[in-house]
């Protein structure tokens, strides 16, 4: 019994020993399989994550070196390089790198991401520290595990709103960060973030802000104005300095400290900093990039209105493309034009609703350097452009344009060709064609028609010279018609002043004729430039452009002629006026000298200078030209002239080699060598039929025609009655011109097509 005793609590102790020591070893394995299968989840949960990250990844949006950049606008230049106008959207002033303090770099990235130099983008160490925020509820959200690059990456691709801070876009934007940190330096990217951050009040960019807080640049202000900026953008508007001071100075001692911490100040300097007035420095005149422009805006409106349109027709983005355009405009001649037309008092105007477009460009080459769009229109931006406008007739100044100038150079007639100043019916109706002071002289030169600006003359020449040869002519100066032309477009046709100048500049320059641009060179973001130039083409022999000009200078100093007010004294110049009269409906509303539009173009061997006035509704009751008025253009050129030619070459043009002088009755004249003359025109008193070379219908007297210019056209005309003709007229200068109190406006009958209302453009392709 004792033996069986002593053996049976071994045994139990055995068991109960095996028992006791089986529970750790099987507490431990089920330990285990559950971190395994914790790991296991964790695996997938990664994994997954993984995937969805490189999911989101790979529909996200591209970031281009544009929009990192924030220099978007578009920034445009004058002929001299100076920086005239900035369009799209922010106002920033970028600053380069080199030009960044280091102790605001220090002062960015010790606010905001003070890993910034370690990480490649994306910094998981940042990222768990926000996580352990979140669930202790110390944290902004998502936004606290965002690098700086994350937080450039934000403002230039994505929204800033709250509601758009999704899982998706933090994958997308982590994915962009970590692309641009392979694309660039840190020193960029963080250049970019310091031109990037809003500012408040309308800012971008800290140096820009610096400009606008303290009148000084980022390299000017003290480390506790650095401080301040560095630490705006985590709220611009809560931290406005002038605003809400005291939230500022909480800002920037918040900086002040973290820049402490990080090694980069002591905190002696921290304390001096603090104890400096957040207000102390601030200036009450604010002055931002945009501001210091907008004195430019209302004299340069127009001829930028037509630089941007140019700019799209080219394929160039003017909203986000970050160009620098250089144009060719002379921002001094610019300002004299706007000023001549708004404020000189030396050119008196019947009120603020006459108008005027004017177009300048450079005879040797076509570049525009000034255009007008109109006078007194207030504060409108992009506002009508007369100046390439293309609905109101041209008058008189027409005739060396598709009359004496084609004649000259397809049947070469001398200077002094007999023309017939005699009853004139237009072939196939009774339609009668009269002179300004309603008398005929007969045979005369075609000189003094043109001199004198009679239209029968003109109208005589052109049907001798034909349309189609006459289309072809103007077709070699740039212009195209949108109908066929008729005889009685050779006294006036719908073109703009930017045509007009262009064309009477191949005048000028012998004949070679130019596409009026304004635009010499643009430069993209990536820093590759295209420039742009006019190449001439020869539109008219070097005869037909010399015995033009020769012919129009006494337009100028004749005393018979309409121009003499242009005259300025000692210049070498030619040009030629035009006005054109009210239908014959209106004679009894409008007096018997009123004109609806009236016109001069000028040039020298530098320039050449197109004017329109006139009024926008012109059949409104009183908005028609009186005979005294309608000088006012030639005053504008003269003005205009005079300015641009200061320090400028005063030549004369010399004859060709092929054209021979002669004097004939005192005059000097001037023919095509081997062509000495031609027989006068037989004056039959009525027209049936036209000349062999004009293969257009003879029953087609009335224009219906408008031009397609080289730039976009508007109308701003009172809609009239169809077949309203606007006739051609000129006026001797010390009045009617016909001493018996007789009608003196020709009955041209140049039907107007100018049928849409004020202020609704219309454009003509």
């Amino acid at each position: 019994m004792s033996t069986n005793n002593s053996k049976q609590p071994t045994r139990m102790s055995r068991n109960s020993g095996q028992r006791f020591s089986s529970k750790p070893k099987h507490g431990w394995q089920l330990f285990r399989k559950i971190m395994y299968l914790v790991f296991a989840a964790l695996f997938v949960v990664i994994l997954a994550g993984i995937g969805l990250f490189f999911f989101y990844a790979q529909s996200a949006p591209e970031v281009s070196h544009d929009q990192l950049a924030s220099d978007t606008s578009t920034r445009i230049y004058d002929s001299s390089g100076s920086l005239v106008s900035k369009l799209g959207a922010q106002d920033r002033d970028y600053v380069k790198n080199k030009n960044i303090p280091g102790t605001l770099k220090q002062a960015v990235v010790s606010i905001e991401d003070k890993r910034f130099y370690k990480h490649h983008g994306v910094d998981p160490t940042r990222i768990m520290g926000a996580a352990v925020a979140d669930l202790t509820g110390n944290s902004l959200g998502l936004q606290g595990g965002s690098t700086l690059t994350q937080q450039l990456v934000k403002l230039s691709v994505f929204s800033t709103a709250a509601s758009d801070r999704t899982l998706k876009r933090k994958a997308q934007e982590a994915w962009l960060a970590i692309q641009v940190e392979r694309n660039y330096s840190k020193a960029k990217i963080l250049e970019f973030y310091i031109n990037k951050v809003y500012m408040g009040n309308g800012v971008y960019g800290m140096q820009t802000a610096a400009k606008y807080y303290y009148g000084k640049t980022l390299s000017n202000l003290t480390l506790p104005q650095l401080a301040l900026l560095a630490g705006m953008p985590q709220s611009p508007t809560s931290y406005d300095p002038v605003k809400y001071p005291k939230y500022a100075t909480q800002r920037r001692n918040t900086v002040l400290t973290a820049m402490v911490s990080n090694n980069v100040i002591t905190s002696q300097q921290a304390a001096q900093a603090k104890a400096t007035n957040v207000s102390s420095g601030l200036v009450t005149s604010h002055t931002t990039t945009s501001s210091s422009l907008s004195k430019n805006s209302k004299v340069i409106d127009s001829y930028l209105k037509t630089v941007y349109s140019e700019l799209k027709k080219r394929g160039y983005n003017t909203n986000t493309g970050g160009l620098k355009v250089y144009t060719n405009l002379n921002l001094k001649t610019q300002k004299h034009l706007y000023n001549t037309v708004n404020n000189d008092s030396t050119v008196a105007f019947p009120s603020n609703k006459f108008q005027v477009g004017a177009t300048m460009v450079n005879s040797k080459n076509g570049k525009v350097v000034a255009m007008l769009g109109g006078r007194k229109v207030g504060n409108v931006s992009f506002g009508l452009n007369r100046a390439v406008q293309t609905d109101r007739s041209s008058g008189s100044t027409m005739k060396p344009l598709m009359d004496y100038g084609p004649a000259i150079e397809y049947l070469n007639y001398p200077t002094y060709q007999p023309v017939q100043d005699t009853a004139y019916t237009y072939a196939g109706t009774n339609k009668q064609l009269y002179d300004f002071d309603n008398k005929y002289q007969g045979t005369i030169t075609m000189r003094k028609a043109l001199v004198e600006s009679r239209n029968i003359p003109a109208v005589r020449t052109l049907e001798a010279v034909g349309i189609s040869k006459a289309t072809k002519f103007l077709g070699g100066l740039g212009m195209t018609f949108k109908d066929q032309l008729t005889l009685q477009n050779g006294i006036g046709a719908y073109i703009s002043s930017e045509q007009e100048a262009a064309a009477y500049a191949a005048f000028a320059n012998g004949g070679v004729y130019h596409k009026p641009y304004l635009i010499s060179k643009v430069t993209t973001s990536d820093g590759k430039s295209k420039t742009y130039s006019s190449k001439g083409k020869r539109a008219m022999t070097k005869a037909t452009a010399f015995m033009i000009t020769d012919m129009l200078k006494g337009v100028m100093t004749n005393a018979s002629s309409s121009g003499t007010a242009a005259n300025i004294s000692g210049l070498y110049q030619a040009g030629k006026t035009g006005t054109t009269a009210y239908p014959s409906n209106y004679s009894s509303t409008v007096p018997s000298d009123a004109a609806m539009d009236s016109w001069f173009t000028g040039y020298t061997k530098n320039y050449s200078l197109s004017v329109w006035t006139g009024y926008d509704r012109q059949f409104k009751t009183g908005h028609y030209i009186p005979e005294s008025e309608t000088k006012i253009a030639q005053l504008i050129y003269k003005s205009e002239m005079t300015y641009a030619q200061q320090n400028k070459s005063n030549t004369n043009w010399t004859a060709p080699s092929d054209v021979v002088g002669v004097t004939k009755n005192g005059t000097q004249e001037y023919y095509v060598s081997g062509h000495p003359g031609t027989s006068a025109i037989a004056d039959s008193g009525t027209t049936n039929q036209y000349s062999s070379s004009n293969n257009t219908s003879s029953s087609r007297y009335s224009s219906n025609s408008q031009t397609t210019g080289t730039s976009e056209s508007e109308s701003s005309t009172e809609s009239s009655t169809d077949n309203e003709s606007s006739t051609s007229t000129e006026q001797e200068p010390g009045g009617s011109g016909n001493g018996t109190g007789s009608n003196d406006t020709s009955s041209a009958n140049s039907t107007s097509n100018a049928t849409s209302t004020e202020n609704s453009p219309t454009t003509t392709n």
